[in-house]
This record gives C-alpha cells, structure tokens and sequence, in this order.
C-alpha cells in the first residue's frame, strides 16, 4: 500500500475523479436549464374545470396547468383555510389562464378539492397574440370582408386568413423598418448637413436650394410609403375573430393581432414536435414582445455576438503586442516584473470597476471629444458621447486583455530559443524571425488566450449595463444605411436579457421558462464561438506543426 501511495497512483485516480465529477455537475446543470426552458414551447394541454370555492360559487376556469404543489394542513388552517379530504396535505395547481385583459392575473391557485370536474375539449383553441399573451377559448366566427363563416369550414379558412394576415403584418414591418426608416435616415443626415453648413458659415443660397430639393424629394417618397403602410394596416385589420371566453362572453380579435391559432388537445405526437420546433425557431428569430415577456431574442443574440467579435478584433493584436514586447523586446528588470504583476492583477479587478472606468474615460471623455471635433452639428444631442457598442467592446477589451497577454506569453515562453538562434544564423532579423517563426508557433496559445477572452466577454453583464447595453434596441447595429456598422448605437445582450426577465419583469411565473430558455440559448452561443475558435487553434497546431519537428 504504501508502494502505491509512493508511486502516485491514488492522485491520478482522484484527480480523474474530481474531473469527471465536475463535468457531470456541469453536464447535469445544462440537462437542468435545457429542460426547463425548452419545455416551454411544447404545446401543453388546455383544461376545462369546474371549479366550486368557500363561498359556494361555481365558475368555470380554462388554461394551462402550470405547477403543482403540495400544501400542509396546518398551513392552511393558519391561514383561515379549512377542507375535507383525507391526509396531510392539501393539493393546489397553478393554471395560466391567459385572457389578460378580461382577468386581473395570469395566473391563478385552484385548489384540488374546489374542482368539481375536469375536461380537455378537442374544440379548446390556443390564440397566440401579438400584444396581451395567449387567449383561451372556442371558435365561433370568423368574418373575411364582412363575410361570416363558422361551422366546419372554419379552421381551414382562419389558417389562411392568418397567413395571409401574417403575410401583410410582415409586410408593413419591413415597409417601416427598412424603407421609411432609409428616408428617415436621409431626413436626418440632411438635417445635420444643413446645420453644419451653417456652423461653418457655408450655407450659402445655392446650398440650402440643393438640400431643400432633396429634402423635398424625400418627403414626397416618404408620404408615398406612409400612404402604402395605412393601406396595408386597414387591410390587415378588417377581418376579426369572434371568440367564446371561459365566462361565455363573445370576444372579438382581430387577425392582424393573430399569431397562431393551434388546437393544443389534439394534437399528435408529430404536430407537437411540429410545433415545438417552429416555437424554437421563432424564439431565436423573431424580436422581444410585451416588455421582452415574450416572442423572440434575436437582436439580443445579435447584439452578443456583434459585441463579441468586435472585442475580439480590438484586443487581439494589443494582446499579442504587449506580450510580443514584454517576451522579446523588454529586459527582465524591475520595471519589466512590475508591468507582468500589474498584468496578473488586473484579471482580478471587478468588472463593475472596468465599466465605471468605460463610462467615464471612453464614453464621456474620448466620446466626447469626438463628438466636439466631428458631430459638432449633432450637439446637444451626442454621437459617440453617450454608451454605444463600440465602447462595450472597448470595455470589455480592457477587462480581458490580461488573459490574452498571459496565454500569448506563456506560448512564447515554451518555443525552444534554438528555433530563434538558427533562423537568425541563417541570416533572419529577429522582426523576420518573429513574425515568420516564433508567431505561427505560437498561434494556439494566442487562439487559447482569444478563447479565455470570449467566454468571459460573452457572459459578463455588469460592465456593459453602463456602457451600451439595453433593454430593448428599436435598430440593430448594422444594416442598409450609410456606413452601414453604427458602432455608436446601443445593443441588447442575452446576458443583460436574462437579468431584464428574470428580475425586472412585472409577471415572474410567465417569465421563468424564458429565463431558463434564454440561459441556454447564451450557454450555446458561448459553446458555439468556443467551438469555432478551437478548431481555428486546432487548424493551425496541423499548419505549422512542422515548425516543432
């Protein structure tokens, strides 16, 4: 025993295990967060209950069975509250009603010995909207231009009627979105022309003609776009759905608030995972609804992985430089040991503190000054004097420089110094010897050092909540309009999204399976840009393999 004990066996042993041990923990908490945020767009049953309370009134409730929980008797009876069933405990199950504006809550506690009966009608329809969450209820008309038709022709006629509704909301969005905000875009550039012509003490006569003929112009495009957005918006709310609530009353919706329209109780196993997968997709492509509650996260994933790379293109090469020079440049002297200290000392700092320092130096200071030298025109109103992308990314350059400097320097350190000595007794500058040997040899640290760099980047929040991030971006950094990547806007981050719902939102049982949903979601995104960078490593370990031969 003791032989083996000498030998280093049982450390090998229980290092492994620790290691498998951490996986599985890791593993087991992915499996946790995917299957609570997942789940949620599996279409769930829709119940029926008729449900009788202490006071002897009899309703009737409809939605989904959200959670269920077991209550103790002697809770109960502290509270006031006393049943007549068998046991300990008291059952009571959360139900999401929907129904927003026809009910206080969307939720609501039904206990076990109120239901009188429980039914899941085939005919019970779930009606996605786009403002006010999901309506319970039974289909009863539809009318198409003033045309009524119910009965069994129905459903089949309100599945086109909402593609094509769909259709023309989609239409008119990208009309708003990209059209009329391209002249909006021109209006507003022309603004700023005419102002620092002015400023400048160039707005001569012929100056102002020439932009009061374009403003002009462009006027006359944008009620062209105005008129044609009305049109489509009248179209695509002509046509409504009347609807039978869980209290009788007839409701009417019209299409052009209509998502979906799915029959949760019968649907096979094929049409759910059906379903499920187009609730995925829509998650990942569509933009936040209802104070980010609902619909999709697709600018925040935008904005995280936009911020990302430009993070990475800025601290790259400062990265390598600083790392090149303290290695091969810099004498080991005092000086040389206190910047390599400072450097190890800085991964330490709070992030909180990198973003004070964010706002303070790059966005009042650097920005603007920038604003006073090349958007004077644009004042007050600032340009590159108020939190944007460009100094998240800035920021948190900053914030993981240490880590790239310490990997790119730790690749330098383990290239043998033979390699050095016989590229330059065969004639190399040592610049040619850097940049033609040692470099290639240790582009895998350097990729090591990037990954470190992104992974922390990608989940870091505190920082970026006072340099750019948002809580809901009306424009994406980039797209169609001159020059095209605004780096002076804001963004949304899934990272600060998490918080936003999870904390901020005003209904915490709705916004839970989003939380966990939204969690994953940034884990894979993470997991995909590690990915992407590792096989870039691994592509150039094979590249210059030949240089350690």
């Amino acid at each position: 025993m003791r032989n083996w004990f000498k030998s280093g066996s049982p450390w090998i042993w229980m290092t492994g295990g620790a290691v498998s041990l951490s996986l599985i923990a890791v593993l087991g908490l992915l499996l946790l967060i995917a299957s609570r945020g997942l789940t949620y767009f599996w279409p769930a049953p829709v119940y029926q209950w008729q449900v009788m309370d202490d006071q002897g009134q009899l309703s009737t409730v409809i939605g989904e069975r959200y959670d269920r929980e077991s209550v103790p008797r002697e809770r109960l009876e502290d509270a006031g509250l006393s049943f007549e069933v068998e046991g300990e405990f008291v059952t009571r199950f959360l139900v999401k009603t929907g129904n927003r504006e026809r009910v206080p809550l969307d939720f609501r506690w039904v206990w076990q010995p109120w239901v009188v009966s429980e039914q899941t009608p085939a005919d019970l329809a779930v009606i996605e909207r786009r403002r006010n969450g999901n309506f319970y209820g039974y289909l009863e008309q539809l009318v198409l231009d003033g045309q009524v038709i119910e009965g069994a022709t129905l459903e089949a006629e309100l599945s086109q009627a909402v593609a094509l509704s769909n259709l023309l909301s989609e239409e008119g969005s990208q009309l708003q979105e990209v059209e009329i905000g391209r002249i909006n875009h021109q209006l507003e550039r022309l603004r700023l022309q005419q102002r620092k012509l002015e400023l400048q003490g160039r707005d001569t006569p012929e100056q102002l003609a020439a932009i009061a003929a374009q403003r002009e112009q462009l006027e006359q495009q944008y009620q062209g776009l105005e008129q044609r957005l009305f049109n489509l918006r009248e179209e695509a709310a002509r046509d409504y759905l009347m609807v039978r609530e869980m209290n009788g009353e007839r409701v009417r919706i019209r299409l052009d608030q209509v998502l979906t329209v799915q029959f949760p109780n019968r649907m096979g196993l094929g049409q759910k995972l059906k379903h499920w997968a187009k609730g995925i997709a829509a998650f990942v492509s569509d933009d936040p609804r209802e104070a980010n509650t609902e619909g999709g996260v697709f600018p925040a994933i935008f904005g995280t992985v936009f911020m990302v790379m430009l993070m990475a293109v800025i601290v790259t090469p400062f990265g390598v430089l600083a790392a090149v020079y303290l290695h091969e440049y810099a004498k080991n002297n005092a000086l040389t040991r206190f910047i390599r200290i400072s450097v190890v000392n800085l991964a330490g700092v709070p992030s909180i503190v990198y973003g004070v320092f964010g706002l303070g130096f790059f966005v009042y200071m650097l920005g603007g000054s920038i604003d006073q030298l090349f958007y004077a025109e644009a004042l007050p109103n600032p340009t590159f004097g108020t939190p944007g992308v460009l100094w998240a990314a800035l920021t948190l350059a900053i914030l993981t420089l240490p880590v790239v400097i310490v990997s790119t320097e730790e690749g330098l350190a383990r290239i043998p110094k033979s390699v050095r000595q016989g590229s330059l007794a065969l004639g190399a500058t040592q610049s040619e010897t850097l940049w033609r040997i040692v470099l290639p040899m240790a582009s895998p640290a350097i990729m090591t050092g990037l990954i470190l760099a992104v992974a922390r980047a990608a989940g870091e929040v505190a920082p970026l909540m006072l340099v750019g991030v948002v809580k809901l971006a009306s424009q994406l950094p980039v797209d169609g309009n001159f020059p095209f990547v605004h780096l002076d806007r804001k963004f949304m981050h899934l990272g600060f999204h998490i918080y936003d719902v999870g904390f901020q939102s005003p209904n915490v049982e709705a916004a839970r399976p989003l939380v966990y949903a939204t969690s994953f979601l940034l884990v894979s995104v993470i997991v995909a840009l590690n990915l992407t960078a590792i096989g870039v490593r691994n592509h150039l370990r094979q590249r210059f393999r030949h240089f350690e031969d």
